[in-house]
Protein backbone atom coordinates (compact mmCIF):
# COMPACT_ATOMS: atom_id res chain seq x y z
CA UNK A 1 0.00 0.00 0.00
CA UNK A 2 1.27 3.45 -0.84
CA UNK A 3 0.89 6.61 1.24
CA UNK A 4 -2.33 7.63 -0.56
CA UNK A 5 -3.86 4.25 0.29
CA UNK A 6 -2.82 4.57 3.93
CA UNK A 7 -4.33 8.07 4.06
CA UNK A 8 -7.62 6.75 2.66
CA UNK A 9 -7.68 3.94 5.23
CA UNK A 10 -6.92 6.42 8.02
CA UNK A 11 -9.65 8.81 6.96
CA UNK A 12 -12.24 6.05 6.63
CA UNK A 13 -11.32 4.53 10.01
CA UNK A 14 -11.48 7.99 11.61
CA UNK A 15 -14.97 8.55 10.20
CA UNK A 16 -16.06 5.16 11.51
CA UNK A 17 -14.52 5.84 14.92
CA UNK A 18 -16.25 9.20 15.25
CA UNK A 19 -19.60 7.69 14.33
CA UNK A 20 -19.10 4.76 16.73
CA UNK A 21 -18.05 7.09 19.52
CA UNK A 22 -21.20 9.16 18.94
CA UNK A 23 -23.36 6.01 19.04
CA UNK A 24 -21.62 4.88 22.24
CA UNK A 25 -22.54 8.19 23.89
CA UNK A 26 -26.21 7.22 23.53
CA UNK A 27 -25.67 4.69 26.38
CA UNK A 28 -27.52 1.80 24.78
CA UNK A 29 -26.82 -1.70 26.16
CA UNK A 30 -25.12 -2.72 22.89
CA UNK A 31 -23.60 -0.23 20.46
CA UNK A 32 -23.64 -1.02 16.74
CA UNK A 33 -20.12 -1.14 15.31
CA UNK A 34 -20.14 1.24 12.37
CA UNK A 35 -16.32 1.05 12.08
CA UNK A 36 -16.83 -2.22 10.20
CA UNK A 37 -18.55 -0.39 7.35
CA UNK A 38 -15.59 1.93 6.91
CA UNK A 39 -12.85 -0.68 7.04
CA UNK A 40 -14.84 -2.80 4.60
CA UNK A 41 -15.12 0.22 2.34
CA UNK A 42 -11.35 0.72 2.55
CA UNK A 43 -10.69 -2.94 1.75
CA UNK A 44 -13.17 -3.00 -1.12
CA UNK A 45 -11.85 0.24 -2.63
CA UNK A 46 -8.14 -0.48 -2.26
CA UNK A 47 -8.06 -4.27 -2.69
CA UNK A 48 -5.07 -4.73 -0.36
CA UNK A 49 -3.11 -7.93 0.10
CA UNK A 50 -4.43 -10.31 2.72
CA UNK A 51 -1.90 -9.29 5.39
CA UNK A 52 -2.67 -5.60 4.72
CA UNK A 53 -6.40 -6.25 5.12
CA UNK A 54 -5.71 -8.08 8.38
CA UNK A 55 -3.63 -5.08 9.47
CA UNK A 56 -6.56 -2.77 8.70
CA UNK A 57 -8.76 -5.08 10.77
CA UNK A 58 -6.28 -5.04 13.64
CA UNK A 59 -6.10 -1.23 13.64
CA UNK A 60 -9.91 -1.12 13.58
CA UNK A 61 -9.89 -3.57 16.50
CA UNK A 62 -7.60 -1.33 18.54
CA UNK A 63 -9.77 1.71 17.80
CA UNK A 64 -12.93 -0.23 18.64
CA UNK A 65 -11.39 -1.54 21.85
CA UNK A 66 -10.43 1.97 22.97
CA UNK A 67 -13.90 3.47 22.45
CA UNK A 68 -15.99 0.43 23.27
CA UNK A 69 -18.32 0.35 26.21
CA UNK A 70 -18.69 -3.42 26.03
CA UNK A 71 -18.05 -5.86 28.87
CA UNK A 72 -14.99 -7.26 27.06
CA UNK A 73 -13.57 -4.69 24.60
CA UNK A 74 -10.45 -6.79 23.98
CA UNK A 75 -12.58 -9.14 21.86
CA UNK A 76 -12.37 -6.46 19.15
CA UNK A 77 -8.71 -7.38 18.64
CA UNK A 78 -9.87 -10.69 17.18
CA UNK A 79 -13.34 -9.89 15.83
CA UNK A 80 -12.24 -7.00 13.61
CA UNK A 81 -9.46 -8.93 11.82
CA UNK A 82 -12.01 -11.75 11.35
CA UNK A 83 -14.38 -9.21 9.76
CA UNK A 84 -11.57 -7.86 7.56
CA UNK A 85 -10.67 -11.41 6.50
CA UNK A 86 -14.31 -12.15 5.61
CA UNK A 87 -14.48 -8.86 3.72
CA UNK A 88 -11.44 -9.46 1.54
CA UNK A 89 -12.34 -13.08 0.85
CA UNK A 90 -15.99 -12.55 -0.03
CA UNK A 91 -15.29 -9.46 -2.09
CA UNK A 92 -12.71 -11.39 -4.10
CA UNK A 93 -15.33 -14.06 -4.78
CA UNK A 94 -18.16 -11.66 -5.65
CA UNK A 95 -16.61 -8.59 -7.28
CA UNK A 96 -16.71 -9.81 -10.88
CA UNK A 97 -20.08 -11.53 -10.64
CA UNK A 98 -22.27 -9.23 -8.62
CA UNK A 99 -23.11 -5.52 -8.80
CA UNK A 100 -24.08 -5.66 -5.15
CA UNK A 101 -20.73 -7.17 -4.13
CA UNK A 102 -19.92 -4.31 -1.70
CA UNK A 103 -23.33 -4.69 -0.01
CA UNK A 104 -23.19 -8.49 0.29
CA UNK A 105 -19.54 -8.50 1.34
CA UNK A 106 -20.04 -5.91 4.08
CA UNK A 107 -23.16 -7.68 5.37
CA UNK A 108 -21.23 -10.96 5.70
CA UNK A 109 -18.15 -9.27 7.19
CA UNK A 110 -20.29 -7.51 9.82
CA UNK A 111 -21.97 -10.79 10.76
CA UNK A 112 -18.57 -12.50 11.00
CA UNK A 113 -17.17 -9.75 13.20
CA UNK A 114 -20.26 -9.38 15.38
CA UNK A 115 -20.76 -13.05 16.09
CA UNK A 116 -17.03 -13.57 16.65
CA UNK A 117 -17.13 -10.76 19.18
CA UNK A 118 -20.11 -12.32 20.95
CA UNK A 119 -18.46 -15.74 21.04
CA UNK A 120 -15.20 -14.42 22.46
CA UNK A 121 -16.95 -12.23 25.01
CA UNK A 122 -19.13 -15.16 26.08
CA UNK A 123 -16.08 -17.35 26.59
CA UNK A 124 -14.15 -14.80 28.65
CA UNK A 125 -16.88 -12.91 30.52
CA UNK A 126 -19.90 -15.19 30.22
CA UNK A 127 -20.71 -14.83 33.92
CA UNK A 128 -20.89 -11.04 33.59
CA UNK A 129 -23.09 -11.33 30.51
CA UNK A 130 -25.38 -13.78 32.28
CA UNK A 131 -25.62 -11.46 35.27
CA UNK A 132 -26.67 -8.60 32.97
CA UNK A 133 -29.50 -10.78 31.66
CA UNK A 134 -30.44 -12.34 35.01
CA UNK A 135 -28.95 -15.72 34.13
CA UNK A 136 -30.98 -16.00 30.93
CA UNK A 137 -28.56 -16.57 28.04
CA UNK A 138 -31.39 -16.82 25.51
CA UNK A 139 -32.40 -13.27 26.44
CA UNK A 140 -28.85 -12.11 25.59
CA UNK A 141 -29.10 -13.90 22.24
CA UNK A 142 -32.53 -12.36 21.60
CA UNK A 143 -31.05 -8.90 22.17
CA UNK A 144 -27.67 -9.40 20.52
CA UNK A 145 -28.61 -11.18 17.28
CA UNK A 146 -31.02 -8.48 16.04
CA UNK A 147 -28.45 -5.77 16.82
CA UNK A 148 -25.76 -7.60 14.82
CA UNK A 149 -28.13 -8.19 11.91
CA UNK A 150 -29.42 -4.60 12.01
CA UNK A 151 -25.83 -3.31 12.11
CA UNK A 152 -24.95 -5.60 9.19
CA UNK A 153 -27.80 -4.18 7.13
CA UNK A 154 -26.89 -0.55 7.97
CA UNK A 155 -23.18 -1.15 7.29
CA UNK A 156 -23.96 -2.87 3.99
CA UNK A 157 -26.19 -0.03 2.81
CA UNK A 158 -23.61 2.60 3.82
CA UNK A 159 -20.86 0.84 1.87
CA UNK A 160 -23.03 0.25 -1.20
CA UNK A 161 -24.04 3.93 -1.29
CA UNK A 162 -20.50 5.25 -0.79
CA UNK A 163 -18.69 2.73 -2.96
CA UNK A 164 -19.45 4.05 -6.45
CA UNK A 165 -18.67 7.76 -5.92
CA UNK A 166 -15.54 6.98 -3.89
CA UNK A 167 -14.40 4.36 -6.39
CA UNK A 168 -14.74 6.86 -9.24
CA UNK A 169 -12.90 9.54 -7.27
CA UNK A 170 -10.05 7.24 -6.30
CA UNK A 171 -9.67 5.95 -9.87
CA UNK A 172 -9.46 9.55 -11.08
CA UNK A 173 -6.82 10.39 -8.44
CA UNK A 174 -4.73 7.33 -9.31
CA UNK A 175 -4.82 8.16 -13.02
CA UNK A 176 -3.60 11.74 -12.46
Amino acid sequence: MNSKDIAIVGILLAIGAILRYFLAMLNTPLTPNIIIAFYCLAIILLKPRLYEALGIGLVAGVISMLISGSVFPQANLISEPVGAYACIMFYEILRHRENLAPLITTFIATLASGFTFAGIATIFVGDTILAMYHGNFSEFVEVYVPIVVFTAVINAVIVQILYLPLHRRIKREWND
